[in-house]
């Protein structure tokens, strides 16, 4: 692919070998060309949200057989809820009825929960099968989509079941998100915000002053913002690809609370980026409690986010509960968590040992 394609995002280079990142308006009409520069033969299993069917899964169907691919589609609903391995089961009998080989590839179409949980059937379907993404969801954009990681979640947890699965290629085609509830469009921007909050105060700077464009998805700043957020999930996975270092664990920030209170709710009562952008109010709560950040920063995180009509507080909820929650969070180290905390706008960093009544305070702060 030339490096000329304005729609050209990123490249991320993983021991799996580099894929393309395309973010466009209209790019999903070439999904099948693109697939096909990748090297990629066989049948396409285009699996998608059923959310997503009629016209956009049609116009992927369509540019799939235009790149050549005989093409099969499945309609599965698909929520945090179902997001398990029964839903994985129903995918894999899909496969097995229509002979799915190695050879093959699987396309992902729909939000954060359909690219870890299709990617996941793609990572375990005859030991690994090539996956392509086509995300639908502003969250999925910019966050999900990149890094390989897949997953389902369990009772006991989110994501406890999973693996790194590079895929081949990512469309982002921003038309999807026309049809989008403004609360998705807000979820989605609380994990572009925190790019912002973590790696680039310039981003953040974006974000404080445009929140009305953003919200409206108006004029090029939108797309520009979902590009460079792109361009920083790419950076981070093609330096950290398997969470090893520090580097991509920075991208958590906000994600052990948030978590917690998804797994306390049962998924029912927040968003992922709402439950994000409530975790992200606690992480600045302890990181300003030991004296990482001053409450101007507190303030500040705050206020961008409550500009884009995101949560940063939770009712009715039990500390002890979130607490106990977090306990079976994958970023653990030796049985302690790996804080992330920030340092200052645009900088962050990672602590154990936080005093559990830092956390407990922390975490009583945003539920009042």
């Amino acid at each position: 692919m030339s490096n000329q394609d304005p729609n050209l995002s990123t490249v991320v280079n993983t021991s799996m070998g580099s894929y393309p990142v395309i973010v466009g308006r209209g790019v999903v009409d070439n999904l099948g060309i693109e697939i096909r520069k990748t090297g990629q033969t066989g049948r396409a299993f285009l699996i998608a949200d059923e959310v997503m069917f009629g016209n956009p899964v049609r116009r992927a169907h369509e540019a799939l057989e235009r790149g050549g691919f005989k093409t099969n589609v499945l309609a599965l609903e698909l929520g945090e809820s179902n997001k398990n391995l029964n839903t994985v089961n129903t995918v894999y009998e899909w496969l097995a009825e229509l002979h799915a080989e190695r050879n093959d590839i699987v396309i992902a179409m729909g939000g954060g929960v359909t690219g870890d949980l299709v990617g996941y059937a793609a990572a375990t379907w005859l030991r690994g099968v090539a996956v392509v993404h086509v995300p639908t969801s502003l969250a999925a954009m910019v966050d999900s989509s990149i890094g390989g990681k897949t997953g389902v979640n369990m009772p006991s947890g989110k994501n406890l079941l999973g693996a790194f699965h590079q895929p081949k290629l990512i469309v982002q085609d921003i038309e999807h998100l026309k049809t989008l509830p403004a609360r998705e469009i807000a979820a989605g921007w609380a994990e572009a915000i925190k790019h912002g909050l973590i790696l680039d105060s310039d981003l953040l700077d974006k974000f404080e002053s445009m929140a009305q464009q953003m919200n409206t998805l108006e004029g090029d700043e939108p797309l520009k913002a979902i590009r460079r957020s792109v361009a920083i999930k790419g950076q981070i996975v093609s330096s950290d690809e398997f969470e090893t270092g520090n580097q991509r664990v920075l991208l958590n920030y906000g994600h052990t609370i948030g978590h917690a209170i998804e797994t306390v709710t049962r998924y029912e009562t927040f968003l992922h980026g709402e439950a994000v952008a409530i975790g992200m109010m606690a992480a600045a709560g302890i990181a300003q409690r030991i004296g990482l950040i001053d409450s101007k920063l507190v303030d500040r995180q705050k206020a961008i986010l409550e500009s884009y009509n995101l949560p940063t507080d939770a009712k009715n909820l039990d500390a002890d509960a979130i607490i106990s929650a977090t306990k079976s969070d994958k970023k653990s180290r030796d049985g302690a968590i790996r804080w992330v905390l920030l340092e200052g706008p645009g900088k962050a960093t990672t602590r154990k040992n936080i005093p559990d009544d830092v956390v407990l305070d922390s975490v009583q702060s945003i539920l009042r």
